[in-house]
């Protein structure tokens, strides 16, 4: 029976999601970042935000709420050659992979949040990566989970659980998720404070957040949130 877990806690719509999920299951939840060079660094100051108003808005969590943590990984950001940490365009590369890959990403995150949990006693890593909509990085595929869920268990001896609750589902499915964990407070909280865009734009306001509107990221959230609403429309 698993009561802790890790939430691998971006603070963008996904990571949100899985973090209110995680919440109402387990009776201990700690949130775990990095900081990676990332062109869009405002999401560690977004998740930040996020914390605060998930305990405020929802005091039947806040007792869940264990520490958080941000570990520094720049070597990330010192290897890739990406648009998430190089000013450059978005393209897609003669791979089939978009420039926003950014390789080894999930794969160090999963191994550090492992080693974390491993000195916290937390049972379950809780991850937002989806293959059913996303932009086709295979560091987020349910193959590569499953993989990493085994080398792990394995290498530190300890059976750890790797939870991505989104694998399955589309954006506008996460909003709905995220719609029945915490109504459309958990809606509102996500649209104001979460963060998504990878230029790391907070002044362009849009009904399904703040962000650019043209990247990757806003392409997909904002799509997402056109389906989810008009599903709310229907009888």
């Amino acid at each position: 029976m698993h009561t802790s877990a890790l939430v691998l806690f971006s603070g963008g719509q996904d990571s949100t999601t899985c973090l209110a999920q995680a919440l109402s299951k387990y009776e201990r939840v700690e949130t775990i970042a990095f900081d990676y060079g990332q062109r869009h660094k405002v999401e560690l100051q977004a998740r930040l935000n996020v914390l605060r108003e998930i305990k405020t808005r929802f005091p039947q969590w806040a007792p869940r709420m264990g520490e958080d943590h941000l570990l520094d990984l720049a070597v990330l950001g010192q290897v890739s050659e990406c648009s998430l940490t190089r000013d450059m365009a978005f393209k897609m590369e003669s791979s089939g992979l978009p420039n926003t890959f950014v390789p080894g990403r999930n794969l160090l995150f999963l191994t550090l949040a492992a080693a974390l949990a491993y000195r916290r006693e937390l049972q379950v890593l809780v991850t937002g990566v989806c293959e059913t909509d996303f932009s086709g990085y295979p560091d987020c595929r349910d193959d590569t989970m499953k993989a990493m869920q085994l080398a792990l268990s394995l290498g530190m001896d300890k059976r750890f659980l790797v939870e991505t609750p989104l694998m399955w589902i589309d954006k506008a499915d996460t909003w709905r998720l995220a719609h029945s964990l915490g109504g459309q407070v958990l809606v509102d909280l996500i649209i104001e404070h979460t963060h998504s865009c990878y230029l790391g734009d907070r002044e362009h306001r849009h009904a399904w957040g703040y962000g650019c509107g043209q990247c990757p990221a806003c392409a997909l959230r904002s799509r997402g949130f056109v389906a989810y609403a008009a599903s709310l429309s229907k009888p």
